[in-house]
């Protein structure tokens, strides 16, 4: 019990660290809220026109979901997976900034690639995909998260392929305000091509 209580508090601690806010401001872009979505993850840092940013962004993100997990698998695979779910939970609502955080998509990457690396791949795979064909990074996320939930339990034993279903629904419901978008016809697109 003890360990996965400090796995919930490394966890949420990680998660809860706004990268791509901390890392446009240092690029000299402010306040990232005030950029197109207002999110705070990679997608919309690559708004600013900076791939340099976005991609370190996407790193970092990516990065504290892994460490999680990492550094939560010390006190075995239940406190890991208390951290992986503790790092999103962190990310999605930072209590620096109010509780309104990103949507969690590259955080569990990097939560998956540790416990489900087949997961994780062919989830990046399916978001790559549906991006470059759509450029809609919501709906290229939504898919994946879809996909990745219905593919875990094929590869991995019920208690991972559970959390990763849980995870995949919680960043289902963080893109809510995109379906709705998405449906109107109003969803803003990424460009690959942005300089």
């Amino acid at each position: 019990m003890t360990g996965a209580i400090a796995a919930a508090i490394i966890g949420y601690g990680l998660g809860s660290v706004p990268w791509g806010l901390v890392l446009s401001r240092l690029g000299g872009y402010g306040d990232i809220r005030h950029i197109g979505s207002g999110n705070t993850g990679a997608t919309n840092v690559l708004r600013t026109g900076s791939k340099t940013l976005a991609g370190l962004t996407l790193a970092f993100d990516i990065f504290k979901g892994t460490a999680a997990v990492l550094i939560g698998g010390i006190w075995g695979q239940d406190a890991a997976l208390v951290a992986g779910g503790a790092v999103l939970i962190g990310h999605m609502f930072p209590v620096w900034l109010g509780f309104r955080g990103g949507k969690g998509v590259a955080t569990a990457f990097g939560v998956f690639i540790t416990i489900a690396w087949p997961v994780a791949l062919g989830g990046a795979a399916v978001w790559l995909v549906v991006a470059l064909a759509f450029q809609y990074s919501s709906l290229a996320a939504l898919v994946a998260a879809v996909v990745s939930a219905g593919s875990a339990s094929l590869v991995v034993e019920p208690k991972r392929a559970i959390f990763i279903a849980a995870v995949a629904i919680l960043v289902v419901a963080r893109h809510r305000e995109n379906v709705h978008r998405l449906l109107a016809g109003t969803e803003t697109r990424i460009s690959f091509r942005k300089v």
